[in-house]
């Protein structure tokens, strides 16, 4: 039997999106699948993957090195439709003044982060959104290069110069204007690290865990900003993020709550790390999938494939009683 891993003012912008696989109406069934913090693991396989997969479309939380611009460079190639922002590591060497002084290359030559949001363009939804109107819905990004937390410390002076943005409420600002300009009534929401009001133990689904545990780590202003957002009449079925990893940091033993249900919204920590899993004789991914109909979430689980893309392991995280009638169930395959 394989062994898994103990881890387990805003642009309007309109995708283009013609893939076999989109629904031919708004009450049929579409795929997501949303990939965790990839820290430079992500390959070629991960491509054949998806369209394995059979996903309509992808929405990547973030992480994808430290500043690695050829990673990027990989996912942004990736034909898909698909939604992206940028997390803290993004802007390793940029953000704060601890990562300039370790910076490895010339700043004053290149700019790495320029570079990444250049690469990704209209795909990169930080303080922006983009539509999906074959898929019926709209996917706004919260703040990009979030490291956490309810502090507004560290990282002021980016992002004064790059958004002009100079405090929670002005981030919150800004993410509601992006979900108010969709003419779309869904929306789902996609950040790096998640909202503030998920708990605050430390296995908690945004929980910090590392010491003292305990203690929220959400963004105040994400969740401001999806509270506004249902305000305005918007329905939010899903709201994607990672940077809080599933393994915790004080025990490395345990897995944090990765998804929490509630409102009618399904918050979903995506980050299970490391995603690429490399044996002797195997090579693992993980992808967390999620399965929207009629405007809600039916299914979310995490599943991991094999290097022949079979399904190895599937974990229901949530299954919604109005669409199946099925109890929840772990799936692993003996390959």
């Amino acid at each position: 039997m394989t062994q898994l891993p103990d881890n387990q003012p805003p642009q309007t912008q309109t995708a283009q999106t013609n893939r076999h696989s989109l629904p031919a109406d708004a009450t049929a069934a579409i795929t997501i699948a949303v990939i965790g913090d990839v820290h430079d693991r992500w390959d070629a396989d991960d491509a054949i993957a998806l369209n394995h997969l059979g996903v309509d479309l992808v929405l990547l939380v973030g992480d994808f090195g430290n500043e690695s611009v050829e990673v990027v460079r990989a996912i942004a190639a990736l034909e898909i439709p698909k939604a992206a922002v940028l997390g803290n590591h993004d802007a390793w060497y940029s953000a704060t003044e601890w990562g300039i002084k370790k910076c490895p290359y010339d700043r004053t030559k290149e700019d790495r982060v320029q570079q990444q949001l250049d690469l990704l363009g209209e795909t990169h939804v930080g303080y922006g959104k983009l539509d999906f109107p074959e898929l019926n819905l709209t996917v706004v990004g919260s703040r990009p290069f979030s490291w956490g937390g309810s502090e507004w410390k560290n990282t002021d002076a980016f992002y004064r110069s790059r958004y002009g943005i100079n405090s929670f409420a002005e981030s919150t600002e800004r993410i509601v204007q992006a979900a108010s300009s969709s003419t779309l009534d869904t929306v789902i929401f996609l950040g790096h690290c998640g909202p503030k009001g998920l708990g605050d133990r430390a296995e908690d689904t945004c929980g910090k865990d590392w010491s003292p545990p305990g203690g929220d780590h959400g963004d105040p202003d994400f969740a401001d900003a999806i509270e506004a957002t249902r305000k305005l009449g918007k329905t939010v079925p899903l709201v994607a993020f990672g940077h809080m990893h599933h393994q915790l940091r004080h025990t490395r033993q345990h897995q944090r709550v990765p998804l929490v249900a509630t409102n009618g919204t399904i918050y979903l920590n995506a980050a299970s790390v490391p995603r690429i899993v490399k044996t002797d004789t195997n090579c693992l991914r993980n992808f967390s999938l999620v399965s929207l109909q009629a405007g809600s979430v039916a299914q979310a689980s995490i599943v991991w494939l094999d290097q022949d893309m079979t399904l190895v392991s599937e974990t229901v995280l949530y299954r919604n009683q109005a669409f199946s009638s099925q109890p929840h169930q772990s799936y692993e395959a003996i390959v």
